[in-house]
């Protein structure tokens, strides 16, 4: 799915003349509004007099009632009433008085980017179709932020596109566009108060999550999903049983003995008769820590460089094998850490949000974890703002990694830039980062745990999102339900203190899915661990990854040591940690050999400090 959304204004006009386009919605006026490529079945549109409506994705609307909410706004902000119903992750837009409103969801499943084309600015659901209507280059800078690990730059950098002019849609907001052309953006989502009980809590979410699968099954075809072993993709698996799905799972062996995935996504199969499971061995080289972008991915990726690269040749892998049992969707458990799991920052929150039982589950935290009384009480009695916090993080940059028994309650993942990325290209990236500290949008919560839980969403939205752009034509799409609007809000609306209780292990989920999963697999206190298959994937891929030393694109522009980054990966250290920046300077690198339109590469060359150009 690709389309553009054009102010309605002899310009918007004029670029839907440069677009190719299969579909077409209008504005009343008569002028090209919504242009692209939809399946039919995912498109409503919706029309009260001259005013329109269009929802794109899987969802269940009522068009008769839509009709009538359309046909009584008074404004464009009274379409918050319909979008906060919707289920599923959808792209929402309303033509209204010559005025357009255009927003995708919450955490970034369905985005929506924005370019200034002859004068107007142009919205669209990714970045490639805006590229054919400007000349946006590469941006150096964001570009060498890629680098940062693990996880790459934090909120809100995370979802800036590396191209020049090229602008994402605020995380909540919803994007105007005036017929001449102007636009703003307008924040219209945010969580919900953390007031509901686990009981309460539970309800919610296997009510958003029935919701969520249901629209998903409800247009028939084969569904296929993965079966880890996890909570997260078993409880799916089942509530997509539960609807009726002709249901094909995907399990994939861990390579360490010692990991019990395997025995519990076999367990859970022997459950679901009727679906057809299948397990792939662990020892290919479709699972393994590979090269990232290849040849044959020549511009999959527009918006950048993704840490989930060296994943794709699994995905491509598992998409082929989906279309052939006939799948069209595959389910994954994206999300399911975020919303039932502990975030760093949970500390910090539980020990405000409930002094007594709150401080007691800490000190099970500290112990688990051994943090020192003394470093564990400095970090509950910190309270420095988000920006100061990512000021602090860009200070910090290019130090070595934090000990491991250090805690940190920080607003702030704190990634670092590799130990071969250049003085300029670390000090260009911690310029960044203070900008952002000081003219960024600030958190998305007030509450660091829920701030720290929506943009690790964020991060996953788009990881889904982006999966589904390099699998562009191959006839399925990656879908995962936790990350819809209605269950984000649902899980997170329960109280910090009732979506960690202690003694148990994702509670909140749990509890949701009693009577649907079975007790004994919900009973599963723990999570499978992969450093194995890391640590496999580079050995047996190292000659590859070398090569990409020879000649360096990232080199050339000015961003790293190439022979300290061959060092690093012919010696890359014991732990799984020191992979992570191989990883984004794998992606990184390999993107740049795929995307060869986004800058004219100067020889090797070095810029002053801070000036990437």
């Amino acid at each position: 799915m690709e389309f553009v959304v054009l102010p309605d204004s002899p310009a918007g006009a004029a670029a839907a003349g440069r677009l190719r386009a299969t579909r077409r919605v209008d504005h009343a006026s008569g002028r090209p509004w919504i242009v692209g490529d939809w399946p039919e079945a995912e498109a409503v549109v919706v029309e009260a007099g001259p005013r329109r409506m269009v929802v794109l994705g899987r969802t269940r609307l009522d068009e008769t009632a839509a009709t009538a909410a359309l046909g009584r706004l008074r404004s464009l902000h009274d379409v918050d009433a319909i979008a906060s119903r919707l289920p599923g992750a959808v792209h929402l837009a309303v033509s209204l008085d010559g005025r357009t409103r255009v927003q995708g969801s919450a955490v970034g499943v369905r985005q929506i980017f924005t370019a200034a084309v002859d004068g107007v600015t142009v919205a669209a659901s990714g970045v490639e179709p805006l590229l054919r209507l400007t000349d946006a280059g590469l941006d150096e800078t964001v570009l060498a932020a890629r680098l940062l690990a693990p996880g790459g730059p934090p909120w809100p950098l995370a979802q800036r596109p590396v191209r020049r002019g090229v602008e994402a849609l605020t995380t909540g907001h919803w994007l105007e566009l005036d017929p001449d052309g102007r636009a703003r953006q307008i924040r219209w989502w945010e969580l919900p108060e953390p007031s509901l009980t686990l009981t309460e809590g539970a309800a919610a979410v296997r009510s958003a999550l029935d919701d969520a699968i249901t629209t998903r099954v409800a247009a028939g075809g084969t569904l296929s999903a993965d079966l880890s072993g996890g909570l997260d993709s078993t409880s799916l698996c089942f509530l997509a049983h539960a609807a009726g799905s002709d249901l094909v799972t995907y399990h994939v062996m861990p390579i360490d003995s010692a990991n019990a995935d395997t025995m519990w996504a076999h367990r859970a199969a022997e459950c679901l008769p009727a679906a057809r499971h299948h397990t792939l061995s662990a020892d290919r080289a479709e699972n393994l820590f590979d090269i990232g972008y290849t040849a044959e991915l020549v511009g999959a990726a527009p918006e950048g460089p993704s840490t989930w690269a060296s994943g794709l040749a699994h995905i491509q892998d598992l998409a082929k094998r989906a279309t052939a049992e006939g799948a069209t969707l595959h389910l994954t458990g994206f999300g399911g850490d975020e919303l039932f799991g502990r975030m760093p920052a949970c500390a910090w929150s539980l020990a405000r949000a409930t002094p007594v039982g709150g401080l007691r589950l800490v000190n099970r935290y500290r112990l688990a974890n051994r943090w020192p009384w003394r470093a564990t009480v400095r970090s509950l009695l910190d309270r420095s703002t988000f920006a100061r916090n990512l000021g602090r993080v860009a200070a910090r940059i290019d130090a070595p990694p934090p000990p491991v028994d250090e805690p940190d309650f920080g607003w702030v993942f704190a990634p670092r830039m590799p130990a071969w990325a250049t003085p300029d290209a670390v000090a260009a990236v911690r310029a960044l980062l203070n900008d952002a500290a000081t003219e960024g949008p600030g958190p998305l919560d007030t509450d660091r745990a829920r701030h720290q839980a929506l943009a690790s969403l964020v991060f996953e939205g788009t990881t889904v999102r982006q999966v589904n752009t390099a699998l562009g034509d191959t006839g399925i799409t990656w879908d995962a339900p936790f990350l819809d609007d209605r269950v984000v809000e649902a899980a997170l609306a329960t109280r910090i203190d009732q979506r960690l209780l202690g003694g148990r292990f994702k509670p909140l989920l749990t509890s949701a899915a009693q009577g649907l999963v079975p007790a004994d697999i919900l009973g599963r206190r723990d999570k499978g661990e992969f450093s194995a298959e890391a640590f496999r994937g580079l050995a047996r891929n190292r000659a590859r990854i070398l090569e990409l030393c020879e000649d360096s694109q990232l080199a050339r522009l000015g961003l790293i040591d190439p022979a300290a980054f061959r060092s690093a990966v012919l010696n890359p250290g014991p732990m799984s940690h020191h992979l992570q920046p191989i990883d984004t300077t794998v992606a990184c690198e390999s993107w740049l050999r795929t995307h060869p339109e986004t800058h004219p590469l100067p020889p090797a060359r070095n810029t002053p400090t801070g000036e990437l150009r």
